[in-house]
């Protein structure tokens, strides 16, 4: 699986992020894991909703716009600490992915709809 880092658009680094690059990683989401690292993350391109179904714990979601200029994505809505087993994020209108992370990163990086941000690979 490839991985992104996610930045604000004046180039400040928020996550890196792993990307589910085929139909069965954005199924699986991140069902199975514990936990995540306060700077770590999902990026499900792609997907305008978000299931909570056999999770073990709390994430927040950023849904994104597709890629713009230079790669940029605009922040279309923000769900913060989504419970487990709480069940389906419905659809985010124009979403063109979303970002999972832990539960209390968009608060910490004060985060909100409209921001601008941009993905770049690692390394």
């Amino acid at each position: 699986m490839s991985q992104i880092v996610v930045k604000r658009a004046d180039g400040r680094p928020l996550w890196t992020v792993d990307v589910a690059d085929s139909w069965w990683r954005r199924l699986r989401g991140l069902i199975g894991r514990s936990a995540l690292a306060h700077d770590d993350g999902l990026y499900l391109p792609g997907t305008n909703g978000v299931h909570m179904f056999f999770m073990r714990f709390p994430i927040d979601c950023v849904f994104v716009s597709r890629a713009g200029a230079e790669d940029t994505r605009e922040v279309l809505a923000v769900r913060s600490n989504l419970k487990p087993w709480t069940g389906i994020v419905w659809y985010v209108r124009h979403a063109g992915g979303a970002i999972e992370i832990p539960a209390g990163a968009t608060s910490s990086a004060a985060l909100a709809v409209g921001d601008r941000i941009r993905f770049e690979p690692v390394g």
